[in-house]
């Protein structure tokens, strides 16, 4: 799955704008984790499969969409930036499983889906640039980036 949503998440970034595609596939995966919460012994199994799917979807997807971002921070720094915003999300894991080991499952996807509700609150006042961004080159040149959607 993720070899289809990880690229998708970042093909609508860049054809849709980054912002509204974060804030889409943000509130998609606070509601898929908040229905991972409601799963029970009671469901059958082949819809909390699907269930986890759809939360996988949004979250992979939006892994995506936020190395759509990277560029963004300095060009010429793109490998260093995208290297440590992999590493990052692996910190991420390690503090979700440390959560996990003090409570239950439903509250865990509960703890995942608010803070997917503070990250939904925290990117509508994320300010996409408009227009082109300046990079100065190794050889004192100056490159106007385009980085309109």
């Amino acid at each position: 799955m993720n070899l289809m949503s990880r690229p998708g998440g970042g093909w609508i970034s860049d054809k849709f704008g980054r912002k509204p595609t974060l804030l889409i596939l943000t509130a998609g995966l606070a509601v898929g984790y908040f229905l991972m919460g409601q799963v029970d012994s009671q469901w059958p199994i082949w819809l909390a499969v699907v269930a986890a799917m759809v939360c996988s979807f949004f979250v992979q997807a939006g892994e995506g969409a936020v190395f759509a971002t990277v560029p963004l921070i300095k060009r010429r720094m793109t490998g260093q930036i995208a290297g440590m915003t992999g590493a990052y999300g692996n910190v991420g894991a390690v503090t979700y499983l440390t959560i996990l080991s003090f409570v239950d499952y439903q509250t865990f996807f509960y703890v995942i889906a608010a803070t997917a509700v503070l990250g939904f609150a925290t990117l509508l006042f994320m300010e996409e640039p408009n227009g082109k961004i300046a990079e100065v080159n190794e050889d004192g040149s100056v490159t106007l980036i385009d980085v309109s959607n």
